[in-house]
């Protein structure tokens, strides 16, 4: 599994969020994507690494700002999350 996490610019609210979220969904094959508009990024798991330049345009074409992408082997955490 991998943990991309994506930096972007112009998430304002949560329906900024949400659309992230639903164009990655509709783009890739994802276990999960989480945007967060304050920490400027979204976090996807997915069995595949991302095909980046097919990443950039989808954030592109719905008019946000794609600032960096960074993937690495996902690390599931334990109970709660808390080891």
């Amino acid at each position: 599994m991998i943990q991309t996490t994506i930096g972007i610019e112009g998430m304002a609210c949560e329906m900024c969020e949400a659309h992230i979220n639903d164009v990655i969904r509709k783009t890739f094959s994802v276990k999960s994507a989480k945007a967060d508009r304050r920490k400027k990024q979204c976090v996807v798991v997915s069995e595949e690494p991302l095909d980046e330049s097919l990443l950039a345009k989808a954030i592109s074409d719905t008019g946000y700002a794609l600032t960096s992408i960074a993937a690495e082997p996902y690390k599931k955490k334990g109970f709660l999350g808390l080891f």
